[in-house]
């Protein structure tokens, strides 16, 4: 099947003169465009076939989309979905399908396992990546190349959230009030006194849990702040210890009965909203970008990462 890809939204940038704060500007336009993609009949024919046992690998923030698509899949009734790092993937098991999430698609591990799925019969295979001349494209079946969500910072934002809003759109939600919500997250005030915290835990449930884990990971790269994250109700299973005045405590989605009071009484900040996930992620991201300045720090570099990890 030839790659399907997009035209490119125009970015709405904003704030400093970063290329990271310019992508998480430009997210709302960019799902819009991916919402309108998802619709077609090539997207159709690339994803996964209903009634499929699916597999989504990635690798850092690519895994944590992976588990949101994983829990977004199953909840509405399409087939039983896993999430994995390429590198933990279980060879041993049978899938109908992989789908490879990947932004540059030169990810060493996910590459690795891709040749060695390929190498005898095995699972069909997709892609989703931004690049339309990766070598990741050689190494599956079917392809959805993302090129409007093509992302010059080292550190992922618009990426991530727009192959989840393909894929949420795909499954057939209707993402008209979404992108709304995100347009309103780009100028709402961040809350101070997490610009204030030391510490922060990261709680979700569900489709929101890969929401948490990515969020942690977007303030520690970008602004090397202590980080956590949880599902939900797994914070009062030792992770509450952690968190006292100084820290907060950001959960995406609803919360669980009596959380919110537990994690009072902690003394921590909390952060809980009526905004869907996805969208809270963008607030999550500019507090990292926010963070990283006041450290001085230039969140498009973070120390010791790449753009891609390209192992020897």
């Amino acid at each position: 099947m030839s790659p399907v890809s997009g035209t490119a939204p125009r970015d709405e940038a904003g704030g400093p003169s970063r290329y990271v704060s310019a992508e998480i500007a430009s997210q709302p336009s960019a799902w819009a465009e991916a919402a309108k993609l998802a619709l077609t009949g090539t997207i159709r024919q690339a994803l996964p076939k209903r009634g499929q046992r699916v597999a989504v690998i990635g690798c850092g923030t690519s895994f944590f989309m992976a588990q949101s698509f994983a829990d977004l899949r199953e909840r509405s009734g399409e087939g039983q979905t896993d999430a994995y790092p390429a590198s933990e993937f279980p060879t041993r098991r049978s899938f109908d399908a992989v789908v490879a999430l990947s932004r540059s698609g030169t990810t060493t591990e996910v590459l690795r396992l891709l040749r060695g799925l390929r190498s005898g019969p095995g699972p069909n295979t997709v892609a989703i990546t931004a690049d339309p001349g990766s070598p990741i494209l050689e190494l599956t079946d079917n392809q959805v190349i993302l090129n409007f969500a093509d992302e010059k910072s080292v550190v992922q934002t618009r990426f991530a959230t727009t192959s989840l809003a393909l894929w949420r759109a795909w499954l057939g939600e209707d993402f008209a009030a979404v992108i709304g919500q995100g347009r309103s997250a780009l100028t709402e005030p961040l809350p101070v006194r997490a610009l204030d915290s030391d510490q922060f835990t990261f709680l979700g449930s569900g489709m929101s849990v890969g929401i948490a884990n990515e969020a942690a990971l977007k303030l520690r790269e970008a602004s090397q702040s202590w980080t956590e994250s949880y599902p939900a109700m797994e914070f009062r299973h030792g992770p509450i210890s952690v968190v006292g005045e100084h820290s907060t405590v950001w959960i995406f989605g609803p919360s669980p009965p009596g959380l919110l009071e537990d994690v009072e009484l902690t003394g921590a900040y909390v952060v809980s909203s009526a905004l869907d996930p996805m969208v809270d992620l963008i607030r999550a991201q500019r507090l990292a970008v926010a963070l990283a300045e006041v450290k001085g720090l230039n969140p498009d570099q973070p120390r010791h990462l790449a753009r891609s990890v390209l192992l020897s």
